[in-house]
C-alpha cells in the first residue's frame, strides 16, 4: 500500500529538510517507507512512501 503526503510551503532548504525528515520518521513508525519525493516550483514537497 502507498501513501502521499504534501508537505505545504516551505521556502527555506533547512526548514524543508527537518519538516521532511520528521514527516520520514514518523511515518516509519507506522511501517512505511519514504520510497521517492518531489520539490514543487511553490516551495512544497511530495513524499510517497510504501508500507514495508
Amino acid at each position: 500500500m502507498y501513501q502521499t503526503i504534501v508537505i505545504t510551503y516551505t521556502p527555506k532548504a533547512d526548514a524543508m529538510a527537518q519538516k521532511i525528515e520528521e514527516k520520514a520518521n514518523e511515518m516509519l513508525q507506522k511501517g512505511y517507507e519514504l520510497i521517492t519525493m518531489s520539490m514543487t516550483g511553490s516551495a512544497k514537497a511530495i513524499l510517497v512512501f510504501k508500507k514495508q
